[in-house]
């Protein structure tokens, strides 16, 4: 398994390598990621926001902000966070908002006082009076081999056998979800009560990381081809992994490439077996690990994957084939 050439890692550090706040590396990323779906692709039926390519006056901007992050700090607020999606969320936000083209985020929709119909992630200014829903998800889904319903099969199967960590969701099922109700939302009567314009579009952004069995890639129509990528195994094949320095990522740090000056928690391969033991002798939750290289002053991600359990490619096949 030996790390690409030239993978998003590569191309990240060389567009994005001068930032060093955690937390503007990962609005860059959130930016400048390619998006997970293909905008184009007529399954999506037009419903798929994109942001477009970085401007000069947006890299200028996050330069900035890593030279001074007293705005992104202070509307992130000094709440720990432990959610990832809401982490996310809330990046874009302050992204839109210093657009100036936020008008809600978060806008909650009841029919009743304890009947919650659902919530606007973001309305942003359409520039014509009306309101631009836009609902947002940051994903990472593993493909289970031997699964080919994308190359040759129905789409529905090639999206469902993208499935997440812990086997409680697909990209197949998060999307159905977001065509079929959360992008609705605004034709609701009860959020034609609250909305201050009309929402004239309602489409789904989606950002992300997809990791195929460690070796493998499909091209998958529907799936942007540029997309984040990485690689799945499990715990007994890290003997392949061409890397001689790991990091077990926390969940705030999915989203950008790792960079840092330092990181005491670096694993060699012996201490990463060990971690991993220890960790799937109490959970079957898979880990998400940087394969790292040590630079003067600093320690740079170069590829990525889901480590799992032994186990968790049988229990996968039985949630995909009950």
């Amino acid at each position: 398994m030996t790390p690409p050439a030239d993978n998003y890692q590569a191309a990240f550090e060389r567009r994005w390598g001068h930032l060093r706040r955690e937390r503007v590396r990962a609005l860059a990323w959130l930016l400048d990621a390619p998006d997970l779906l293909d905008v184009h692709d007529p399954h999506w039926q037009g419903r798929i926001a994109t942001l477009g390519p970085v401007t000069p006056a947006t890299a200028a901007w996050l330069a900035e902000l890593d030279r001074d992050p007293a705005r992104l700090d202070a509307a992130l607020g000094t709440r720990p966070m432990t959610r990832l999606g809401l982490y996310a969320e809330k990046l874009m936000a302050f992204y839109f908002a210093e657009q100036g083209r936020l008008v809600l985020h978060g806008l909650q929709v009841r029919a009743a006082r304890n009947d919650t119909v659902g919530e606007f992630d973001f309305l942003l200014d359409d520039g014509a009076g009306g309101l631009e829903h836009i609902e947002f998800a940051t994903k990472f889904y593993l493909l289970q081999d031997g699964v080919h319903g994308g190359a040759g099969g129905s789409l529905a199967a090639g999206f469902d056998s993208f499935v997440g960590p812990n086997l409680a969701d697909s990209l197949g099922r998060k999307m159905r979800k977001v065509f079929e109700r959360q992008l609705a939302l605004g034709d609701h009567p009860a959020a034609r009560a609250v909305l201050p314009r009309p929402v004239t579009a309602a489409r789904a952004l989606v950002k992300g990381w997809l990791f195929y069995p460690a070796g493998t890639y499909m091209d998958m129509k529907g799936i942007s081809a540029l997309h984040c990528r990485g690689f799945w195994c499990a715990a007994g094949e890290i003997g392949r992994l061409e890397a001689e320095r790991f990091l077990v990522l926390p969940r705030l740090q999915w989203l950008a490439p790792f960079r840092a000056a330092s990181a005491a928690w670096m694993l060699d391969r012996a201490q990463l077996a060990a971690e991993l033991a220890d960790h799937f002798a109490a959970s079957g939750t898979p880990l998400l690990v940087a394969l790292v290289r040590e630079e003067p002053g600093s320690i740079v991600e170069i590829d990525r994957g889901f480590i799992v359990p032994d186990d968790w490619h049988t229990r996968a096949g039985a949630r995909l084939h009950p």
